[in-house]
């Protein structure tokens, strides 16, 4: 079995190097590096990396070998290590193994519902250039029911009317907290930067989500705004636990491999909704998942010619929202979720036609 200790140990010795060469050039104490290769320490994830780059090593492999060691350590003295390693592997199946690229077969009520999008999103095309003034005005009523939706859904309390004032006319609302401002503010500003990549034809990149989460945070969390997380987490309520975070840099390089494989041949509304649910499940960020999944839906469905679209933040439409994700996360079920996004994305062209 190729243990961290034997990888680590085999490696040493194929480069010639002693313990003592190896901590000159790591920095790490040379009786450390010999408990590491008698297995009677696991060398954490700054000295794994240390370890594996002055050996000219695949980080890579010393870091999935220190993971397995880790996972060994909780379980060795388990009784039901065989059980509790099963419940691991149905729970991280979606996003680790080659159904992390499967798409969905659609239902004929979803193709319907897609037809019926197209519909109006044709006679919306139709409808524009509005003329400056028409355009601004909608601009900022959907702008504002967007934000105070999205902020909703994650608990601000901040009413329609409060939030125009505070987006708006820079009004502080006096009951309310300084995060509560800053979140409707912040939100405005992001779906501002979502129309600008759009007029600049940005795709969906790293650098452009990692700038989007930056404003959507901007003030609330400065160590934390525009990076992924460096701890584990979980989700109150949820049955979804979202991956360790050492998984992330891989699972976002497959999220973003997934959106440029997909963009030219996936419906634009299935995609809108498939870029949404896997962000909020790989759960990336320490906090905003949900406020920079749902812009980055939009992202997708303005680019494609398509209207800013609002899940509903009231208690009953949140409890569908977070039940249609978790048959995704839990049950590998998606027609829930796409619905619901069919949904809003069709009321939304409805009422942007209806204002035109």
């Amino acid at each position: 079995m190729k243990t961290l200790a034997a990888i680590l140990q085999r490696t040493r010795l194929e480069q010639g190097l002693k313990t003592k060469d190896l901590a000159v050039v790591t920095g790490i104490d040379q009786a450390l590096i010999s408990k590491f290769e008698n297995a009677k320490r696991i060398p954490t994830e700054d000295q794994t990396r240390l370890l594996a780059n002055a050996l000219r090593a695949d980080v890579k492999e010393f870091e999935n070998a220190r993971l397995a060691e880790k996972v060994y350590e909780l379980l060795k003295y388990t009784n039901d290590a065989h059980e509790i390693l099963a419940l691991a592997e149905e729970r991280v199946e979606y996003l680790t193994s080659s159904r992390v690229f499967e798409v969905q077969n659609l239902s004929d009520s979803l193709l319907n519902s897609l037809k019926r999008i197209d519909v109006l999103a044709a006679e919306w095309r139709k409808k524009k250039p509005l003329n400056q003034l028409q355009l601004s005005k909608m601009l900022e009523y959907f702008k504002v029911k967007y934000t105070y939706e999205s902020n909703q859904i994650e608990g601000n309390t901040l009413s329609y009317r409060e939030t125009h004032l505070v987006v708006n006319e820079g009004i502080t609302i006096g009951s309310k907290s300084l995060r509560e401002h800053l979140e409707a503010i912040n939100h405005a500003d992001a779906v501002d930067f979502v129309a600008e990549m759009i007029s600049k034809d940005d795709l969906l990149t790293k650098r452009t989500l990692l700038e989007l989460h930056s404003l959507v945070l901007k003030g609330i969390d400065r160590k934390y705004a525009g990076k992924y997380r460096d701890f584990p987490v979980s989700i109150g309520g949820s049955r979804h636990l979202p991956p360790d975070h050492m998984m992330l840099d891989q699972l976002m390089q497959d999220y973003f491999m997934h959106y440029m494989r997909q963009r030219g041949s996936m419906h634009p509304v299935i995609l809108a909704a498939e870029m949404h649910e896997r962000l909020v499940t790989i759960h990336p960020f320490a906090d905003g998942n949900g406020r920079t999944s749902r812009l980055v839906m939009n992202l997708i469905l303005l680019s494609n010619g398509y209207t800013l679209a609002s899940l509903k933040g009231d208690y009953e439409s949140r409890i569908r929202y977070y039940e249609a994700l978790e048959s995704v996360q839990i049950d590998n079920d998606s027609t829930p979720f796409y619905e619901l996004v069919c949904e809003v994305v069709e009321a939304s062209l409805q009422e942007h036609l209806a204002l035109t």
